[in-house]
């Protein structure tokens, strides 16, 4: 059999530059779990991202899926469970050389190159681990080895939905083509290393000796020194790894019921500023009819009827409907998007805070609805929060480019906020 095509470190370094891509957004986690189908994935792939949440106060622990010994498929049975146990000695050696000895190990023991036909048990035994990781980082689930897909997979289907999931590659670098389609350029981001964060993981590395040396029968090293180019750089990319479908209501429902404001939309300076904004914003003094879909217990509300002769809102979580209505004489009912858009025609959408916790298919359906009620000359309004929410499919900048694609919406107002996007868009 022909060895497998390579793709060396200088073909990738002009494919990074042009797709500039976008640096980690900063982050304040108190648990966050590492889940690595080898020893050693984990530090290729992002050990100085490690590296930063555990100097920023992160309890980080790390679940190790195999113990690698399957790294030589020719090894006899002794030789591989010796194999087992030097990797296991190797990666507590390179975690204390990254400054992370004091990072907990949870060895799961599944056989090496075997993942994908224990993917239903890989995810019972990551449950408990992850249920209040508020971070999980994982193997990207493309990535061009059978252990890493399963892997990745199992972490996304037993991580909670208010994890934020990040994956990293590996073999991606090195089997991979930079102009194949699957790499998900939309959804990366840069980490940057300083000086210390590489040093750390080129020791780090350093300490995984068997990986680095011939099989025992003489076989080419794993890690070979054109696949270590590949982790020599000064910055490593990560993949968000969001919720495929929309925000279910029980996650908003379940918010209200730990507190009567999850937002502090009546309180917070970001949501007063941005309040003032958005009002600003609106081009026309007064509309005769307007919509707010996703309106919560109703501040926003408040202000906007200001400026409307006749006003819709609604929300699907009842408690915060019950207050909306408590604090405003308008219309207000239990809905949600897209199902309950009204047919129209009005003068103003409005969309606060809602898009990007829309799947694909229900963002697509609610800028229809959305298009299709507004009568000609009607605005749409848009503002997010321009961070990725953990329950979101997508951010801000997603959702606004999908509005601003639209063929019948043209741009009268932008606003590019350091903590919000805000669009005020009119149909032809």
């Amino acid at each position: 059999m022909s060895p497998r095509p390579t793709v060396g470190e200088p073909e990738w370094a002009p494919a990074l530059r042009q797709h500039g891509i976008r640096s980690l957004p900063p982050g304040s986690y108190r648990k966050a779990v590492v889940v690595a189908a080898h020893p050693d994935d984990e530090t290729l792939g992002a050990s100085g991202f490690l590296q930063r949440l555990h100097a920023e106060g992160a309890t980080v622990t790390l679940v190790i899926a195999t113990d690698g010994e399957g790294a030589f498929p020719g090894s006899s049975p002794e030789e591989q469970r010796e194999l087992g146990r030097t990797r296991r000695r190797e990666l507590k050696d390179s975690l204390r050389s990254q400054g992370l000895g004091d990072v907990h190990v949870d060895w799961l023991g599944f056989p090496d190159s075997g993942l994908a036909g224990h993917l239903d048990e890989l995810v019972i035994r990551l449950r408990p681990t992850l249920s209040d990781a508020e971070l999980c980082l994982l193997p990207w689930p493309g990535d061009p080895h059978p252990d890493h897909q399963a892997a990745g997979q199992a972490a996304l289907l037993a991580a909670p939905i208010t994890a934020h999931c990040w994956s990293y590659p590996v073999w991606l670098w090195h089997w991979i083509r930079p102009d194949a389609e699957e790499i998900p350029w939309a959804k990366a981001f840069r980490h940057e290393l300083d000086e210390e964060q590489r040093r750390r993981k080129a020791d780090g590395i350093a300490a995984f000796v068997s990986q680095l040396k011939p099989g025992p029968a003489g076989e080419d090293a794993i890690l070979s020194t054109e696949m270590l180019t590949h982790f020599q750089r000064d910055n490593e990319i990560l993949f968000r790894e969001p919720p495929a479908g929309s925000a279910p209501r029980s996650r908003f429902a379940e918010l209200y019921r730990d507190a009567a404001d999850p937002w502090a939309v009546s309180s917070s300076w970001y949501e007063r500023r941005k309040r003032a904004v958005a009002l600003a914003a609106l081009p026309r003094e007064r509309y005769a009819s307007a919509v707010e879909p996703a309106c919560g217990i109703g501040t926003f509300t408040r202000d906007l009827a200001t400026r409307c002769d006749a006003l819709l809102a609604f929300d699907p979580v009842e408690s915060a409907v019950a207050r909306a209505r408590q604090e405003n004489s308008v219309d207000v009912r239990l809905g949600s998007l897209p199902g309950d858009l009204p047919e129209g025609p009005v003068d103003l959408v409005v969309f606060s805070e809602i898009l990007y916790y829309l799947g694909d298919d229900d963002l697509s359906a609610t800028i229809e609805g959305a298009v299709s009620a507004l009568r000609p000359g009607g605005d749409l309004l848009a503002v997010h929060w321009r961070p990725w929410a953990a329950e979101a499919p997508r951010d801000a900048a997603d959702a606004h480019r999908r509005l601003l694609a639209h063929p019948v919406l043209e741009t009268v107002v932008e606003h590019v906020d350091e903590e919000f996007l805000l669009h005020v868009l009119r149909r032809r």
